[in-house]
C-alpha cells in the first residue's frame, strides 16, 4: 500500500526457519548472523535500553547454565508469572535452551489461579517479575509444595519464605561463560527436535478448569513461518512493539517469535496504557493487537474530529469517503484507480499522514486477532494508511489458522487458511480445522483431547462461513450464540460491534438467551457525554449520576432505536442499561487480551439484567423497536 511514505509490495517472503530443529537453534544462528543488530528494547527508569542478538544470546546461555546447575533437566516444566519484559524473553529462551518446557501464567492471574497451573504442570521453578507477583505466590505457599525455587526479575526485601534468587544471581551474570559451559548448553540445543514440547499454555478456564495446551517446536515454527509468508510483507528491518501478554499465544507467536526468529527488533511496551506514547518513542513498523485497540483508535479520531470547526469536519469526512472508495477498488476489487489515485494522495498528505505520525510515523501494518474486527473499523484503518491484517486462530492451533494478506483483502473476513491447513464446516456451522499447527493435545487430559479432536479435525467452537473464494468469516462463538425463547438463533458480536460504532458508546454486551427479547449493557464514551452535559447544561455530581440523568437516557434510547431500524425485530434491543464504568481486566470483566467475559459480566450485573426482563427497565429508559 502506498500511503505517502511506505510501499507494501505483496512480495511473498518466508522466514526460512524450518530447516532448523528448534527455536533456540534459530536464535543461536541469529546470534552469529545478526550479532551487532538490536534484538530487544525495554524501558528502564524512563529510558529505552537495548540488547544486540549477541548480547541477548549470551544472557540466554548464562540463564540456561544457572538452570542446569540448579538441577533443571530436559523435559522439566518451568513457569513464568510475569508481564512482558526483558526477563520474560531471557527466561523463555533460557528454559528452552536447557531442554525445559515454558509454562506461561498471565501476570493478572491471582495466586490461586497461578497455583493451579504450577501444580498441574508440576513446575519446580517459577519465574516472577515483581514483589507484587511474588506476594501472590506467598499467599498460596501452602498450596505449592512442589516449588523449590522462585526466580525474581527484581530484587526485593520482605518475607522470603520461598527460596528466592534474582535472575541475575541464578545466571551468575558477572561470571563469563566458559567454553565448557557454552558447549554443554549448545549440545543440549542440538538435541532438541521439532517434535519436542516447546510450551504448555493454559486456556482461560472460563468454561471450567484451565486446560494445558501442548504445543511443539514444530507447531509454533510452522505457524510463524507460514503466517509471515502468507502475510506477504517483507520481514526485513522490522521493529515490532509488543504489548499483548506473552502468556497469550497470539503475541508470542505472531509478534515475539516472528520478530526474533526473523532477525528483527522487538520492543516491549511499558504497559497497555503507555502503548501510544511508546509508539512515538520506538517508531515501530508493526504491532500485533486485538480489536479493542482499533475501537479506541477509531473512537479517539472521531472524538477529535467532533471538536473541529465545521469546515475541517466536512474536509475529513470527504477524505474518508474518497479513501473508502480508494481502498475498496484497489485492495478488494482490484480495479483501476485513475483520478481517484490523485484524490487519495491529496487527502493522504493533508489529513491521513498527520494521523499516522501519532503512531510514530513508520508503522507499516497491524496484525489483529483474538476476536473478529468490525468491518467499518478495519476499513477505516486501511483508509488512513495503516493496514490491519486480520487473522483467526486459537491457543490449540499455535494460533493462526487463517490470515489476510496484501493481495487478498476482505474487510469483514479473517482471511484465507494457511498453507497445509484444511478447514470445513460441521452441520451446525462450527469451523473444523486440520493442519500442522494443531496441538499435540491437552496435558494430562486425554478425555478433553478426544472430545476436541475427532478423526484429526479440531472442533474450534466458533461458528463460521466460507465464501466461494475461500475467505473465512467468523460469526461468533458457538457457546455464545443466543437462542431466544422464540427459538431464534442470534450471534451477539455483530450487534455489539454495531453498538460500539456509536459515538456515545464505548462497550456493549447483549443478552437474551432463553428470553423473549434482547437487552444490552452499555458503557458510555465518557468524554462525549461530559461534553454533551456541558452543552445541555446538565448538572451532576459524578458519572454515576450523569448516566442516570433522564436526558442522557433519552439520548441513548434514540441512538439504539435508530440502530434497531437496521435489524429484523427479533434482533433488536428492546431494553438497555448504562454502566458508568468501562469493563476492565482489573474489574475481572475482560481477559488479558481484552475480550469480554460474558459469564462474569452477567454475574456482576445480574440484578440490572434481570430487572430489564422482570420489570422491563423499571424506570431505566429503554425504547421499544417501532417495527
Amino acid at each position: 500500500m502506498v500511503n505517502g511514505q511506505f510501499d507494501i509490495t505483496g512480495e511473498k517472503v518466508g522466514m526460512n526457519i524450518l530447516s532448523y530443529q528448534s527455536i533456540p537453534a534459530v536464535l543461536k544462528e541469529n546470534a552469529i548472523k545478526y550479532s551487532t543488530k538490536t534484538a530487544i528494547s525495554y524501558k528502564k527508569r524512563g529510558v529505552f535500553l537495548s540488547l544486540t542478538y549477541e548480547e541477548f544470546y549470551e544472557r540466554v546461555l548464562k540463564l540456561a547454565r544457572g538452570l542446569r546447575k540448579f538441577g533443571m533437566k530436559p523435559g522439566d516444566k518451568v513457569a513464568i508469572f510475569s508481564e512482558n519484559r526483558l526477563g520474560w524473553a531471557i527466561s523463555d529462551f533460557g528454559i528452552q535452551s536447557g531442554g525445559g518446557i515454558t509454562v506461561p501464567i498471565y501476570a493478572t492471574n491471582t495466586g490461586k489461579q497461578a497455583a493451579y497451573i504450577i501444580n498441574h504442570c508440576g513446575a519446580k521453578i517459577v519465574f516472577c517479575s515483581t514483589k507484587g507477583q511474588y506476594e501472590k505466590l506467598l499467599e498460596v505457599k501452602d498450596e505449592l509444595p512442589g516449588v523449590e525455587l522462585v526466580v525474581a526479575y527484581e530484587r526485593f526485601m520482605g518475607d522470603l519464605s520461598f527460596p528466592v534468587y534474582t535472575q541475575y544471581q541464578l545466571s551468575e551474570a558477572g561470571t563469563p561463560l566458559s567454553k565448557k559451559d557454552k558447549s554443554l548448553i549448545e549440545d543440549q540445543i542440538e538435541k532438541i527436535t521439532q517434535n519436542d514440547i516447546l510450551t504448555i499454555i493454559y486456556t482461560s478456564g472460563t468454561t471450567g478448569k484451565p486446560k494445558g495446551v501442548l504445543l511443539t517446536q514444530k507447531n509454533v515454527m510452522i505457524n510463524a513461518d507460514y503466517g509471515a509468508t502468507q502475510l506477504g510483507i517483507p520481514q526485513d528491518e522490522m521493529t515490532t512493539l509488543s504489548f499483548l501478554p506473552l502468556s497469550h499465544v497470539l503475541e508470542r507467536t505472531g509478534g515475539y517469535y516472528v520478530t526474533l526468529l526473523g532477525g528483527n527488533h522487538i520492543a516491549f511496551a511499558e504497559n497497555v496504557a503507555a502503548v501510544m506514547e511508546n509508539m512515538v518513542e520506538i517508531r515501530p513498523t508493526s504491532v500485533v493487537s486485538v480489536p479493542r485497540l482499533f475501537e479506541k483508535i477509531y473512537s479517539r479520531v472521531y472524538e477529535n474530529v467532533h471538536q473541529m470547526p465545521q469546515l475541517r469536519r466536512k474536509l475529513f469526512h470527504r477524505a474518508v469517503e474518497v479513501g473508502r472508495d480508494y481502498v475498496n477498488r484497489k485492495y478488494v476489487k482490484n480495479e483501476p484507480l485513475g483520478w481517484l489515485n490523485f484524490q487519495y494522495k491529496f487527502y493522504d498528505r493533508l489529513i491521513f499522514k498527520k494521523i499516522r505520525d501519532r503512531f510514530g510515523g513508520k508503522l507499516r501494518f497491524f496484525v489483529c486477532g483474538g476476536a473478529p474486527l468490525d468491518k467499518t473499523i478495519n476499513e477505516f484503518m486501511w483508509i488512513i494508511g495503516i493496514p490491519v491484517f486480520t487473522g483467526y486462530g486459537l491457543t490449540e492451533t499455535s494460533p493462526a489458522v487463517t490470515i489476510s494478506s496484501v493481495g487478498e483483502v476482505r474487510f469483514d473476513s479473517v482471511g484465507k487458511v494457511l498453507r497445509d491447513t484444511e478447514v470445513q464446516l460441521a452441520a451446525d456451522g462450527e469451523l473444523l480445522v486440520k493442519g500442522p499447527q494443531l496441538m499435540k493435545g491437552y496435558y494430562k487430559n486425554e478425555k478433553a483431547t478426544a472430545e476436541a479432536i475427532e478423526d484429526g479435525w479440531f472442533k474450534t467452537g466458533d461458528i463460521a462461513r466460507i465464501d466461494d473464494e475461500g475467505f473465512v468469516y467468523i460469526i461468533d462463538r458457538k457457546k455464545e450464540l443466543i437462542v431466544t425463547a422464540g427459538g431464534k438463533n442470534i450471534a451477539p458480536q455483530p450487534i455489539e460491534n454495531e453498538l460500539k460504532l456509536d459515538k456515545y458508546i464505548s462497550q456493549a454486551i447483549v443478552f437474551g438467551d432463553c428470553k423473549p427479547y434482547l437487552t444490552a449493557l452499555l458503557t458510555p464514551n465518557i468524554e462525549r457525554i461530559i461534553n454533551l452535559a456541558r452543552e445541555k447544561k446538565i448538572s451532576y455530581i459524578d458519572i454515576d449520576e450523569l448516566v442516570n440523568n433522564r436526558k442522557i437516557k433519552e439520548l441513548y434510547a434514540e441512538r439504539i432505536d435508530s440502530l434497531n431500524q437496521n435489524f429484523p425485530s427479533y434482533k433488536t434491543i428492546k431494553y438497555f442499561a448504562i454502566v458508568p464504568r468501562e469493563f476492565s481486566i482489573e474489574g475481572g470483566e475482560l481477559t488479558p487480551t481484552l475480550k469480554m467475559k460474558r459469564k462474569v459480566i452477567y454475574e456482576k450485573y445480574k440484578g440490572i439484567v434481570d430487572e430489564l426482563y422482570e420489570a422491563k427497565g423499571n424506570g431505566i429508559i429503554a425504547q421499544q423497536n417501532k417495527n
